[in-house]
């Protein structure tokens, strides 16, 4: 799946993120910059997910790209540009998240064996 990112002026680590859910970053747009705010056309060409950055976007560029992913039929992500909530977004949008305790039992099972035991109660 083909994803065009507005807003954030850096993205960090959430390419790789949204690359382990088979979604790739095609397209990235600060959303600052007052072309981008004037751009009221249509998206990127091969865009199937619209991702909306809401911390660093104004209500007036988050309007155009809404209204640009609904006359095109893309689906629209709006959540913070952190790495927990685009997880919880994708999660709640049907994406494939893996859970750790899945991908390797054995390594927790072993972790939980070797846990330090407390001292109980403290009164």
């Amino acid at each position: 799946m083909n994803a065009t990112l507005i807003g954030a002026d850096r993205l960090g680590n959430i390419p790789a993120l949204l690359e382990a859910q088979g979604i790739r970053v095609m397209c990235h747009i600060s959303g600052r910059a007052a072309s981008a705010q004037r751009r009221m056309g249509a998206l990127p060409k091969g865009t199937q997910l619209l991702i909306l950055f809401t911390d660093f976007l104004g209500h007036n560029v988050m309007k155009a790209f809404r209204q640009a992913a609904q006359e095109e039929g893309v689906p629209v992500l709006a959540c913070r540009r952190s790495a927990s909530c685009l997880m919880q977004s994708l999660e709640r949008r049907g994406g494939r998240i893996p859970s750790p305790c899945s991908e390797c039992p054995a390594r927790h099972e072993s972790a939980a064996a070797t846990k330090p035991q407390g001292r109980g109660k403290m009164f």
